[in-house]
């Protein structure tokens, strides 16, 4: 009878997916810094909603490569993150909480819902952040 106990002792294996969030976010960082827009829209799913307070939702990796590409011709660079949580949910999801800075803007993550792939990568299903400053 003690067999048809699940085993709960052990917490679920979320390093996979945290290790695979903070990659797939550096490399968010790394390619906007570099004014590679392209690689920005990468790391979002083919269906993913960005909502960019106050600026608007964008939904699909077409309009979210539309969104960064002009933020990036219009100057914006430098994108540096404090106060950065990464929680998982549960083996393949995980929420990223931040705060951001530009050279022209400052803000905050309110939610980035980061999705493990069966690639292994970490790609972003939803993502909630705001200007501030």
């Amino acid at each position: 009878m003690a067999d048809n106990i699940p085993d709960t002792s052990n917490p679920p294996n979320t390093q996979t997916i945290l290790d695979a969030v903070k990659k797939a976010s550096a490399q968010w960082q790394a390619a906007f810094n570099a004014g590679d827009a392209v690689g920005c829209a990468a790391v979002y799913e083919a269906g993913a909603v960005m909502n960019a307070k106050p600026l608007g939702t964008f939904t699909g990796t077409g309009q979210i490569l539309g969104f960064w590409t002009q933020l990036i011709a219009e100057g914006y660079t430098s994108a540096a993150y404090s106060d950065l949580k990464i929680e998982a949910k549960d083996e393949t999801t995980a929420v990223l909480t931040a705060e951001w800075e530009m050279n022209n803007a400052s803000g905050v993550i309110h939610r980035e819902l980061w999705i493990l792939q069966p690639d292994g990568t970490a790609k972003l299903r939803e993502a909630d952040f705001e200007v501030t400053g």
